[in-house]
């Protein structure tokens, strides 16, 4: 029998999905599922992006452009320019999802060897997209007990080798919900310049920033803008991940014509989806602001809850709707999995993803795991009560 690839063995397992299993066989028994571990908001999808695709008509489903509909490009150049992102709409082009902006910007800026350096707790995502582009992972470990902050430039140095090739940020960061300050991003802004290398930052949650500062962009760091190559989606601000449209943006021409390749391999992104994510860039001021404050509340809410419940411990996010806490148990993952096949509390459990996943050094994340704000207030207390309550069943507890 042939054998599969070493590449397909290297790939990590979702940490946000290897528990789904679990979690079916869990409801198929009766029993409700309070879901933390996926952030799928729950929030309704602004007015004008359903409208749009109740309204979609054409007699033919065609191939859209490679680089996405010129429209849609043009009204993100709009969108941009209210955060002060100067870009012109060759600058942009439309992925299928932020995901595959990821994939396509190390496939189209990395080569086999390449090495690409990643603080961690990192979007398991990136390392599978960095085994498939054959690049390989440098992380740098950050600390829940400062909250997660930018490791020092004198960690970032150590790392960089004749094979470094990029640094990639998520900002505000999933899993941790970290922002980064604009003291940290000069200092990377410094070390890219120093070394040449590509900047790579994910900036879909920008929309939920819980600070009085002004939101730092990639793109608002002086003397780097042709190393920087911006990760972009729709599906959390406008609660539109099925449609699965995000952007990969970059000033680059050389790193925009490589990338156009792969676009135009993969033929076209979604046509219906990019009708729908234009329609919404006209999504209300008072939806925004809503959907923020209402994030905002449940960060509140839920941080407050998990520092009440005995052992455990989760800092304060300032971005994103995600947090890492801790937890007092010997092994998040097999707590994790305990609660959904061995726990229920008054026939409800609870899903989280175990932070290991989110880590590729050995033993990190081994007690924490991502909670996701994405249920209403009501849900969120009886979730919380849940795991209260798996807690202090659970036969793996460490006390303190």
């Amino acid at each position: 029998m042939p054998t599969i690839s070493e590449r397909g063995l290297s790939m990590p397992e979702s940490p946000i999905r290897k528990l789904v299993p679990l979690a079916n066989r869990a409801k198929a028994k009766g029993i409700k599922v309070y879901h933390l571990n996926i952030g799928q908001p729950d929030l309704p999808t602004p007015a004008v992006g359903i409208r749009a695709a109740r309204e979609f008509e054409r007699q033919v489903l065609e191939y859209s452009p490679s680089e996405g509909i010129l429209s849609f490009r043009e009204k993100l150049v709009e969108y941009y320019r209210t955060f002060n992102i100067q870009v012109d709409v060759d600058d942009v082009i439309v992925t299928t999802g932020g995901s595959e902006a990821v994939s396509f910007s190390f496939m189209a800026c990395l080569d086999p060897g390449d090495e690409i350096i990643i603080p961690e707790p990192a979007y398991a995502n990136y390392m599978a997209f960095a085994i498939s582009s054959g690049a390989v992972i440098r992380t740098i470990p950050s600390s829940i007990d400062d909250g997660f902050a930018l490791p020092s430039v004198e960690q970032f140095k150590t790392l960089i080798t004749p094979r470094t090739k990029a640094i990639m940020i998520c900002n505000p960061n999933n899993p941790t919900g970290y922002l980064y300050t604009q003291k940290e991003m000069n200092q990377l802004r410094d070390i890219v310049k120093e070394h040449d290398l590509f900047l790579f930052s994910d900036e879909v949650y920008r929309e939920f920033c819980y600070t009085g500062a002004p939101y730092i962009s990639a793109f608002h760091l002086e003397g780097i803008e042709r190393n920087v190559v911006l990760v972009d989606s729709v599906s959390k601000r406008y609660s539109e991940c099925g449609i699965r449209i995000g952007a990969l943006i970059t000033k680059n021409r050389q790193v925009k014509d490589n990338v156009m390749k792969w676009c135009q391999a993969r033929l076209s992104p979604p046509l219906i989806g990019q009708f729908i994510a234009e329609a919404s860039l006209d999504t209300p001021k008072d939806y925004m602001l809503a959907v923020y404050n209402e994030y905002l509340e449940r960060r509140n809410f839920l941080v407050d809850r998990i520092n009440r419940i005995d052992g455990c411990y989760s800092p304060i996010p300032m971005g994103a709707f995600y947090t890492l806490a801790r937890l007092p148990v010997d092994d998040a993952d097999e707590f994790c999995a305990w609660c959904l096949r061995d726990f229920s509390h008054e026939g409800q459990t609870v899903m989280m993803a175990p932070a290991s996943g989110f880590y590729t050094s050995p033993g990190y994340g081994k007690n924490e795991v991502r909670l996701a704000y994405v249920l209403n207030r009501q849900e969120l207390a009886l979730a919380l009560t849940v795991l209260e309550k798996a807690l202090e069943a659970y036969p793996g507890k460490v006390t303190r």
